[in-house]
């Protein structure tokens, strides 16, 4: 499956979000978490979007990423609106132009560490086409395995990991599908700090060396300060919109 032909790489702002608003149900009580926010994204940029619990970060990156819709507003992706996309499309988005790192790394415990790094491919590929090319695509999961220095854990499975070598087993795998954006969402939460740092570092050296952009979502203020700049929530709006971060320390 190639990479869907919607996407132009023709302007700077590489992901954009225009006038998003989005609410819940519960019960039978409207809850409101996004109100009319506005944010652009630029290609290789390391953005990082902060706010305390609530304040609708986690659900402007599921916005971002085709991973929900919009109430009301507008996603847009070098130039085209994609969150209005047929299903099919957005589906394929998903797997070919994003990838997704998340606080609880949400890995395969049946799967070898190989294996979870496979997985967007095996959904990607037709069982046909992966089987024929099983070989050329092992050869680079294990490639990705070196650059996030997990290649000697290949055959163990997540249960046999730590905390920090599943983040990476997890950014790996996101890595696998060379996406243009990667949405890492709470990406250190659940690692001390030392081990979080060691993300941090890894993932500012692929937006260094691979010009990846990368879109993060974190509540913690010493980890948004490693991005280049931060979007800042609160209640569901932009509440600083173009704060520059200080980098890494």
């Amino acid at each position: 499956m190639s990479q869907p032909s919607v996407i132009s790489m023709n302007e700077p702002v590489h992901l954009r979000a225009k006038a998003l608003d989005k609410s819940y149900r519960k019960g039978e009580h409207k809850v409101p978490v996004l109100r009319g926010v506005d944010v652009k994204v630029n290609r290789g940029e390391f953005l990082s979007i902060v706010g305390q619990s609530g304040s609708g970060k986690s659900t402007l990156m599921h916005l971002l990423g085709l991973l929900d819709v919009p109430d009301v507003g507008e996603v847009w992706l070098e130039g085209t609106r994609i969150d209005n996309l047929p299903e099919r499309t957005r589906d394929e988005l998903r797997n070919n132009v994003f990838g997704f790192v998340f606080q609880f790394y949400h890995l395969l415990p049946e799967l070898s560490l190989l294996e979870n790094i496979l997985s967007p491919l095996m959904i990607r590929y037709s069982i046909w086409e992966y089987l024929r090319r099983k070989s050329e695509l092992k050869e680079q999961a294990v490639e990705i395995a070196k650059q996030v220095g997990l290649d000697h854990r290949l055959r163990h499975r997540p249960s046999e990991l730590s905390g920090g070598e599943m983040q990476r087993a997890a950014i790996a795998r996101a890595l696998i599908a060379r996406p243009n954006v990667l949405l890492a969402d709470e990406p250190t939460g659940n690692l001390d700090s030392r081990t979080g740092g060691d993300i941090m570092e890894l993932l500012h050296k692929l937006n260094e060396e691979q010009q990846l952009t990368i879109l993060m979502v974190t509540h913690d203020d010493n980890i948004a300060r490693q991005a280049e700049r931060i979007v800042r929530l609160s209640e569901g709006r932009i509440q600083s919109l173009n704060e520059a971060a200080q980098g890494v320390a």
